[in-house]
């Protein structure tokens, strides 16, 4: 079987909220509770936190993780885990947030399958349906459109697929929005690719890097699953974290 890695880019200096990698307030490093997660996948040989600071390094060591320290320099995290995995064993390497400590390890086995049962995809990534129609307009929502196969087409800030009423965005019979999901899985090779290739056009205007594999004629293969991101970006949404956490681990 393929070896499969988990990296989860931490930068310390996010702009919104400062350090909240190493916010604890549940008595856990937030990148500590993403970690947890990442481990539980079954289909996960290993874990490892890139981050661009030794407090990141020593927090990670502190509960037993692994952690290896990166250029300050990146654009990305994208490019963050590139360099943390290109003298690694593994045959595919995951990109999962930092911030995301509810992130499902099914999520995780999921993008993993999605590359061995599709050996002409590049990338995978996931994506679920979206119930609420009205937030396709939403241009921090990202949304996918895929092919027969389930190789993305396109991804967008705009709501796609867009009716020729546009903007209003009606329900239509066999149509299925879907809200891109950030998790990422590459071959360790492409990744090391998809690192060294010049920012595209559509990447730059969206402000969207998978965008960049698909613009260079790279296939992305996409799973449709229920998992619903919930990044952490702000006070009020790590708060909702910590309030949601305390009610599920009452001692």
């Amino acid at each position: 079987m393929p070896r499969s890695l988990v990296v989860i880019p931490a930068r310390f200096a996010s702009v919104r909220l400062p350090g909240k990698t190493l916010l604890r307030d549940t008595g856990k490093y937030l990148v500590q509770h993403v970690y947890e997660q990442a481990t539980l996948a079954s289909l996960v040989d290993d874990v490892l936190v890139a981050t661009d600071d030794e407090r990141v390094v020593e927090a990670v060591a502190s509960f037993g993780g692994k952690a290896v320290m990166t250029s300050p320099d990146h654009r990305s995290g994208t490019d963050r885990v590139a360099e943390a995995a290109r003298h690694s064993n593994a045959d595919i390497v995951v990109n999962v947030q930092g911030d995301e400590p509810e992130i499902e390890p099914e999520a995780i086995d999921l993008v993993v399958q999605l590359l061995q049962r599709h050996p002409n995809a590049d990338m995978s990534t996931l994506a679920c349906p979206l119930r609420d129609i009205g937030r396709a307009s939403n241009p921090h929502l990202v949304k996918v459109v895929l092919d027969a196969f389930g190789y993305a087409l396109y991804f967008s800030r705009a709501p796609i697929p867009a009716s020729k009423q546009y903007p209003e965005v009606p329900a239509a019979e066999g149509i299925n929005f879907l809200a891109h999901v950030g998790i990422y899985g590459f071959r360790r090779d492409f990744l090391c690719t998809f690192a060294n290739l010049d920012r595209s056009p559509l990447e730059q205007h969206e402000s969207l890097e998978q965008l960049r594999a698909l613009e260079h004629g790279y296939k992305i293969i996409v799973g449709v699953s229920s998992y619903q991101a919930r990044g952490i970006d702000t006070p009020e949404e790590y708060a909702a974290f910590v309030e949601r956490w305390r009610s599920n681990h009452p001692a």
